[in-house]
């Protein structure tokens, strides 16, 4: 059923569009199911190339161009968010201080950015519900030098559209292209979703944040 319902997306360049927008705007909107559609797109285009000749195969051209749709839009997002946070002024700080998250995002973030292993805070948060939105504006609002966000932002594009796109395909080649696969594959998304918001919600040791 779900590879039918997709599969006339996955044959065209419109599935990239379609997860391209997702995965952008969800920096502003973390309720788009961008997760959801990039592991049902991988779910029907390994559903698909399984079915070709009755042999199961992977499709690497389609899952590699996904897999980039995906990471791309990523970080486009969080560098949008990031702007629109440095260039938002005095009203736009003010609104974004009233936040618990984003102050507790602020305080984490501090110099993790200008340290080697800081920035695993960013490949973290994009795994978190809402994480990617609260650490892509605390960055901007503080004011971090772009060659300090951009490189951990693209590392967890690359990471989490690799671990989405790898959910969707072992999903549909365990249990075939249907809904449960892709139900399952969702289940293992949100449950590193879970892992990750515990991490950031762990206290920092003051040897760490010196």
């Amino acid at each position: 059923m779900l590879q039918s319902v997709l599969g006339s997306l996955t044959d065209s360049s419109w599935i990239y569009v379609i997860v391209a927008l997702s995965v952008v705007f969800d920096v502003f909107v973390p309720v788009l199911p961008s997760g959801f559609l990039v592991i049902a797109a991988a779910t029907a285009t390994a559903g698909g190339a399984a079915a070709t000749g009755g042999v199961p195969h992977p499709n690497l051209p389609d899952l590699l161009a996904l897999t980039l749709c995906a990471a791309t839009a990523s970080v486009l997002g969080d560098l949008v968010a990031y702007r629109i946070a440095w260039r938002g002024g005095e009203r736009l700080d003010r609104a974004l201080a009233r936040s618990r998250r984003l102050s507790t995002a602020q305080e984490r973030l501090g110099g993790a950015l200008a340290r080697s292993s800081g920035g695993l805070l960013v490949i973290i948060a994009r795994f978190a519900p809402a994480g990617r939105s609260v650490v892509s504006f605390a960055a901007g609002t503080a004011h971090r030098r772009v060659r300090e966000f951009l490189p951990w932002s693209a590392l967890a594009g690359v990471a989490w559209a690799v671990y989405s796109v790898a959910l969707g395909y072992f999903g549909a080649q365990w249990l075939g292209a249907s809904w449960l696969s892709t139900v399952v594959s969702v289940l293992a998304l949100v449950g590193a979703g879970a892992v990750a918001a515990y991490v950031m919600r762990r206290p920092v040791p003051a040897a760490q944040e010196a």
